[in-house]
């Protein structure tokens, strides 16, 4: 068979020739939208592409963006890899020592960033080590200390709208995204071309996300994270119509683009999932033109699951991944035999995290390194492998300790049940040995979500003098009322739970603190303990 290079630029040449009348819509910062079509899009992301040399970006170099989810962020992501450059999706939500770390880590020499964050990138130059243009997705530039400052605007206006895209080998890198920095520095990991179109072509399979040209995507998942989850890359490559929420969207804006745009797929983190239904609680709008709302990051609730499918008919997709597996590893769906299961039995299967897409290997190791049996009551850490996972980060000495014999250690432990489907019992980190057992947080943080009382939660494990470690809760109540300490504990004892695992404490707060991709933040609760416990 032919030797046929997979990369971004066979990716973005397909809808420019087959769907060039297909709509793209982009929430300005005013609320209003912006629309424009594939034909007009090519034309600005070939005139990126041939424009970049003109500010020093050349073929191998990277560029970083510091921007949210709109049509200039799609034209970056695919102008700057099909110029043979490489994309880097600099994490916004970092702090500024961690955004300036990722940049000079990733040699970046331009920076294409929003204009509402101005501010912070006048901060950041001064860290800055390679960076030599900076380019604010505007039509003029604004004064500012910035030195090299262009706009977006006048920097197309330099190159070609019919400009020939580099021939890139597939194996070349395309995007660079990094950890979020849970502990230490954040760690980087590189996306070849062939790796994105592979995930993106797993998207697209029918029993993966079944992506196609009929779709609305609504990508909510930041597109500094994990390039949104894939979908901009995959919606592309099949001609859907994309919705972007733009700057600093609130659940509303979420909610009423679905509505008003029909959007049929939408994916964001677990907790937009949760802001969401909550607003739909009191300020109902139609969604139900959502054939699937793709949530993660962390276990969905199957209380939350429920709430969807009952009231709006929208079942919660749920996959499972990381930024070292671009990012989707596994799958979870409904089989052939399982069509007629009740919604409680199904939202039982989807609360799983599924088997390895196509092309992804797994396994579930003890601590003995031996597989764990699927019985669904063993556990073990999860293994990947696969034609888009990582195999090291980008010069970092932990790569040995995360990377072995071609497979990604990934810190998540999981059991097994005899259909090969894995369920998340918890990262290691967090799971909460007590008195010699195990107790999982993720398992007590869903049943607590499950309290109509209560609007989110979060389980950490505390040192005990005699136990070792013993769960703490901290919670958030979803009004006024406030349940006490003992009512929901019987909860958990009514939902099974032994009572041992029942947290000694049950902390309510107003806010759960999030970390910049919108998880619940267990290292600073963790460190904030002794004070929250006062």
């Amino acid at each position: 068979m032919a030797s046929y290079n997979l990369n971004l630029v066979r990716v973005v040449e397909r809808p420019e020739q087959y769907f060039p009348r297909k709509e793209i819509v982009s929430r300005n910062s005013d609320g209003s939208l912006f629309r424009y079509t594939y034909a007009d899009f090519c034309q600005r992301v070939r005139r990126l592409a041939s424009a970049l040399k003109t500010i020093g970006v050349e073929a191998g170099d990277k560029a970083a963006t510091l921007a949210w989810n709109t049509h200039h962020h799609l034209e970056l992501y695919f102008g700057i890899p099909c110029a043979g450059s490489v994309l880097h999706t600099a994490n916004l939500r970092l702090s500024d020592e961690h955004i300036a770390y990722t940049m000079n880590h990733a040699q970046d020499k331009a920076v294409f960033f929003s204009p509402d964050l101005l501010e912070t990138v006048e901060h950041l130059v001064p860290l800055l080590k390679t960076v030599t243009t900076y380019v604010i997705l505007a039509d003029t530039a604004p004064p500012s200390s910035i030195p090299n400052l262009l706009s977006y605007e006048e920097l197309l206006q330099r190159g070609d709208p019919q400009a020939p895209f580099a021939d890139i080998d597939e194996d070349a890198p395309a995007s660079i995204c990094f950890t979020s920095a849970t502990t230490g520095n954040p760690k980087g990991v590189v996306y070849s071309h062939r790796g994105l179109t592979l995930h993106s072509m797993m998207l697209s399979h029918v029993d993966g996300m079944a992506m196609s040209e009929k779709d609305v995507l609504m990508p909510i998942a930041p597109m500094f994270h994990v390039n949104s989850w894939g979908v901009p890359f995959a919606g592309v490559w099949v001609g859907a119509k994309f919705v972007f929420p733009g700057e600093r969207p609130h659940a509303a804006d979420n909610l009423d683009l679905i509505a008003s745009q029909r959007v049929t797929f939408a994916h964001g983190a677990v907790t937009v999932g949760i802001d969401m239904m909550n607003l739909l609680q009191s300020e109902p709008r139609d969604i139900s033109s959502l054939r699937g709302l793709l949530l993660g990051g962390s276990a969905t609730p199957a209380a939350v699951m429920k709430y969807y499918q009952e009231q709006h008919g929208v079942p919660i997709l749920t996959a499972w991944g990381s930024t070292e597996c671009a990012p989707l590893a596994t799958l979870t769906y409904i089989r052939g035999d399982q069509q007629d299961l009740s919604v409680d039995d199904k939202i039982a299967i989807r609360v799983r995290q599924g088997i390895p897409a196509p092309t992804i290997e797994r396994k579930v190791l003890d601590d003995d390194g031996n597989a764990v049996p699927w019985d669904d009551k063993a556990i073990g850490e999860v293994y990947v492998r696969g034609p888009w996972i990582a195999t090291s980060y980008i010069d970092e000495p932990r790569s040995a300790e995360s990377f072995i014999d071609g497979w990604w250690k990934s810190g998540d432990i999981a059991s097994v049940n005899q259909d090969g489907v894995m369920k998340l019992v918890d990262r290691a980190k967090d799971l909460i040995k007590s008195g010699g057992e195990w107790i999982s947080s993720v398992d007590l943080e869903n049943s607590l979500m499950a309290h109509e009382a209560l609007r989110e939660a979060t389980v950490v494990g505390m040192p005990h003098d005699k136990w070792l470690e013993r769960p703490i809760a901290f919670i958030v109540a979803r009004g006024s009322e406030r349940p006490s300490e003992d009512a929901l504990r019987q909860h958990l004892l009514n939902a099974g739970f032994a009572k041992w695992w029942l947290p000694d404490r049950l902390v309510y707060l107003d806010q759960i603190p999030k970390t910049g991709v919108g998880k619940f933040n267990k290292r600073l609760l963790r460190e904030q303990l002794d004070e929250l416990l006062k």
